[in-house]
């Protein structure tokens, strides 16, 4: 099929210069080359590969890969790979390649420092995002940076993680292993013959989702994913058990990462389908979203996944909620996938901008074992990291850890117990305009109701995925939608990340993590967890769609979470209407909604059992509204999976 490659727009000359930091020393990065044996591309310095080829003078390249035609026009797309590989290694010894698959390079840059990719006069690449290339190139990996279908200098249109996004980037693991062709900058064909087939998909929100979607194909040659922050089903990140978080979102995310393209191509139609097809009205599960679930729709899906899968996630991320690593990571163990995890009390937050140097040397391992074949005894050691307190590590070997499912019910008095439940009803009145703020703060308030367990006796961990199993009733007009919202709530003044945010700062230092050039250094800002004194925290929230003028048996789930309740602390669960600060809201009147206490209760998985005294309801030192009369939760406006 004709290319649809437009070579005018390709000259760009978009040189950055480097961030003006007060450096810190620096991880070491030599350019003296070393000559490794045939068959490995490596130098091994205390169980690891040693930076021992120049970054400086790596080739540094642009190929357009042919993949299948995701814009309907009748041509196959042309996805932008660009590379940066060991020149001491070209035509001697193939090497594996690292991957970040993005739609950002060009609109809204990569990392803290939002850092954008830029090109010289001929339209081959300088700047790279990240670290990756400057630090594992001179240790023999190639490192490649793809411009997802639709975006910056790749041809055809997004479609919010349909077959087009995923199709662009699994066409470029064909590349690398001889199943797809590509070109130059020039249009002749060019191939891949210095990788050795061995891939690497890495990537943050948007890229971490293209990961996650590519293994889900099965695709073969794909070793590992390094999902961070990641969609595994775009239902669940567009939505809650039928309640959108915004309206006409995918045809407004694809439109927004499209205005990075450096041609002109008309994605309206495709858009428009979108909008059509998104089901707003229902908010129903359709074939529209099983197109865009990898987990257990037809494939892509999570049955297929060959790759190995070290994920990260925070547990604070309000933007990309934890169910959608939970309910991934679910699968990977049921399929038998070689897994890793980390779990901070973060929001959408890079382990780069927290735990940066165990961060890195853990990456640099795991791609020598999954990549490079090095029996560095990664996979010996425990599997799982899981922040529960502000900078409390704890190591398992699973995950979650509870070990005990605690039901708990709902009384009149306001009191949550593990005790039997109680006969009757709890009413609230539907307030359109009530922040979560005001659902979740102390005195009376006839918009939401509230039960309490009294402090706790000791510490108490929750580990996994609550749920409430509701009953409840919507007085609205038979025929009317209705929502509900639910929020478990830890009640008591401690040291917490702050959740108003994403719980990071920036620092006055950097830190250096390989080998800089003058148009493409390796230095960061350092990073630290923001932290402070709050008198509660929001653990887990749910929503979900109810039908007016009937009784609604439904289950609510919570976000997945992992975190420590501190001794003499209450734990609280509100139900409510869903908030405007976090719902496309579809009940807009004072709709009475009544609770069937005898039917409901909430099941946590902890560690051990709770056990509170008998004060519940005692919420004398929990302000009305928290600081700035803010709620956590998140950006105003348009959000994207940045």
């Amino acid at each position: 099929m004709r290319s649809k490659l437009v070579r005018g727009t390709l000259a760009i000359a978009l040189v950055a210069a480097p961030l003006a930091l007060t450096f810190s020393p620096t991880i070491a990065a030599t350019t003296a080359a070393a000559a490794p044996s045939a068959a490995k591309p490596y130098v091994l310095e205390n169980g690891e590969t040693k930076p021992v080829y120049s970054y400086k003078n790596a080739i540094r390249e642009s190929v357009w890969v042919h993949a299948p035609d995701g814009d309907g026009d009748g041509n196959q797309d042309l996805v932008t790979v660009d590379i940066v590989r060991p020149r001491e290694l070209d035509g001697k010894t193939p090497v594996p390649v690292i991957i970040d698959p993005s739609p950002y390079y060009l609109c809204c840059g990569r990392g803290n420092e939002g850092e954008t990719k830029s090109y010289d006069a001929n339209g081959q690449p300088l700047k790279m995002p990240l670290f990756y290339d400057n630090f594992f190139v001179p240790r023999g990996y190639a490192m490649a940076e793809i411009d997802m279908a639709g975006t910056a200098r790749s041809t055809g249109c997004a479609d919010e993680g349909a077959a087009s996004d995923i199709g662009s980037i699994k066409a470029v693991i064909d590349w690398l292993n001889g199943r797809a062709t590509a070109e130059d900058i020039n249009g002749k064909a060019v191939k891949a013959a210095w990788s050795n087939g061995k891939a690497a998909l890495i990537g943050k929100s948007y890229d971490g989702t293209l990961t996650e979607g590519v293994a889900a194909t099965g695709v073969r040659g794909l070793k590992t994913i390094v999902p961070i922050s990641a969609i595994s089903s775009w239902y669940d990140y567009d939505r809650s058990q039928g309640l959108p978080f915004y309206l006409n979102y995918p045809a407004g995310l694809s439109q927004t990462v499209e205005q990075s393209r450096t041609r002109s191509v008309n994605c309206s139609a495709i858009n428009s389908q979108m909008s059509q097809d998104d089901g707003d009205e229902t908010g129903a599960y359709t074939k529209f979203w099983s197109k865009r679930d990898y987990r257990e729709s037809p494939p892509p899906s999570a049955d297929q996944v060959r790759a190995s899968v070290f994920l990260s996630h925070g547990m604070q991320d309000t933007n990309v909620k934890t169910v959608n690593f939970g309910r991934w990571y679910d699968l990977m163990k049921a399929n038998h996938v070689t897994t890793k995890i980390w779990l901070s009390r973060l929001g959408h937050v890079d382990p780069f901008d927290y735990r940066r140097s165990l961060w890195v040397d853990t990456l640099h391992r795991w791609f020598d074992s999954q990549l490079m074949g090095i029996k560095n005894g990664i996979l010996k050691e425990p599997r799982v990291d899981v922040e529960t307190s502000p900078g409390n590590w704890v190591t398992s070997d699973t995950w979650p850890v509870s070990d005990n499912n605690q039901q708990m019910t709902f009384h009149a008095d306001g009191s949550l117990t593990t005790g039997a439940a109680e006969s009757g009803t709890d009413s609230y009145t539907n307030n359109p305009n009530q922040g979560e703020s005001q659902a979740v703060s102390q005195g009376s308030n006839p918009n939401r109701v509230l039960y309490l367990t009294g402090s706790l006796k000791q510490d108490t961990r929750i580990s996994g995925e609550p749920t409430v199993d509701l009953t409840i009733k919507s007085n609205g007009a038979v025929g009317s939608s209705g929502q509900v919202g639910i929020a478990l709530v830890d009640y008591g003044t401690q040291v917490r990340v702050r959740d108003d945010g994403e719980g990071v700062k920036n620092l006055g230092t950097s830190s250096c993590w390989g080998e800089s050039v003058s148009y493409d250094d390796a230095c960061y800002i350092d990073t630290a967890e923001d932290t402070g004194s709050f008198p509660l925290a929001v653990l887990a929230r749910g929503w979900a769609r109810l039908e007016g003028g009937t009784t609604n048996h439904l289950t609510v789930d919570l976000a997945y979470n992992d975190v420590t309740i501190q001794k003499g602390d209450q734990l609280g669960l509100v139900i409510f209407g869903a908030s405007p600060d976090w719902l496309a809201t579809v009940d807009h009147g004072a709709t009475k909604y009544s609770v069937d206490l005898e039917l409901s209760s909430l099941t946590l998985p902890i560690v051990g059992n709770l056990s509170a005294a008998p004060n519940a309801g005692d919420l004398s030192q929990v302000p009305a509204r928290l600081p700035n009369g803010t709620v956590p939760g998140p950006r105003q406006g348009f959000q994207l999976p940045f």
